[in-house]
């Protein structure tokens, strides 16, 4: 589901991974948590990912815990192919992550002007609607 406020259009770094619980929180836990709430089409719920990605809820949700899992690598390119991530990497390497955040914020900027400029077209429709309707109806108007 796309979101106006997609955090996309934010410099945004991630936080580093942290102690949470006790316990290390692993990277691929922190970085799916993360794409799955600024992806420029989300944020996205456990459920709509599961079904964009063919992936199981239970198999996301034991991803993004504080333990982590052990997923298969076919797993982690079912999830990124599924959010319109090319590289797979993305949830393994702490390099590629921050690439492919920095192409999102791009894509996700481009997607809002793009919004912007369809709306401003829509309004600008509309008001020429409006003038054109309220120029006939005037008394006295010459009628077409």
């Amino acid at each position: 589901m796309a979101s106006s406020s997609t955090g996309w259009n934010r410099e945004f770094d991630p936080p580093p991974d942290r102690r949470e619980g006790g316990a290390v929180m692993p990277a691929i836990a922190r970085r799916l948590r993360h794409v799955r709430q600024y992806h420029p089409e989300g944020p996205f719920t456990l459920s709509e990912l599961a079904e964009r990605t063919g992936v199981s809820k239970r198999t996301l949700v034991a991803a993004e815990s504080a333990e982590g899992t052990n997923l298969t690598i076919e797993t982690l390119v079912k999830v990124t192919r599924g959010l319109g991530i090319g590289r797979w990497a993305y949830l393994l390497d702490e390099q590629v992550f921050r690439q492919v955040n920095a192409e999102l914020r791009k894509v996700g900027h481009l997607m809002r002007q793009e919004r912007d400029a369809e709306s401003l077209g829509s309004l600008a429709c509309l008001l020429g609607g409006i003038l054109t309707a309220t120029a006939a109806d005037r008394p006295g108007a010459r009628r077409m």
